[in-house]
């Protein structure tokens, strides 16, 4: 058989019941992370069961010790922070068109300020 003790082990229907646990605790801490309350697996715990939500009794736990530490509201609110902007302009253009040429993008750029600004404002940003 193959190397994949995973597969191996398990049915489709448990990995689905797996991933349901863990995505039911998941929603659980975001929610209480939402609510600045702290995370734990009694929270956890109580969020499930007011859902009416049964998981398996090592989820809220495990998820309780997996945010200990961790600096949840930053990661949330940062989380497209680190990728790149658009891609690279064309070719060299002649000298004589160059300095009207310069004067454009940034007076483009003046314009697009106020927009990124208003994103900051609410809170996120999609780029």
């Amino acid at each position: 058989r193959g190397l994949n003790i995973v597969q191996d082990t398990l049915s489709p229907s448990s990995v689905l019941i797996f991933i349901m646990d863990e995505l039911a605790c998941t929603y659980a801490a975001l929610i209480l992370l939402d609510d600045d309350v702290p995370i734990t697996g009694e929270k956890i715990n109580s969020l499930l069961k007011a859902a009416g939500v049964k998981v398996e009794p090592y989820w809220p736990g495990l998820f309780a010790k997996a945010t200990a530490g961790l600096d949840l509201k930053s990661l949330v609110t940062n989380i497209g922070a680190g990728v790149g902007s658009g891609g690279g302009g064309g070719g060299a253009a002649p000298a004589a068109a160059a300095a009207p040429a310069a004067a454009a993008p940034a007076e483009a750029k003046k314009e697009e300020e106020p927009e990124e600004e208003s994103d900051d404002d609410m809170g996120f940003s999609l780029f």
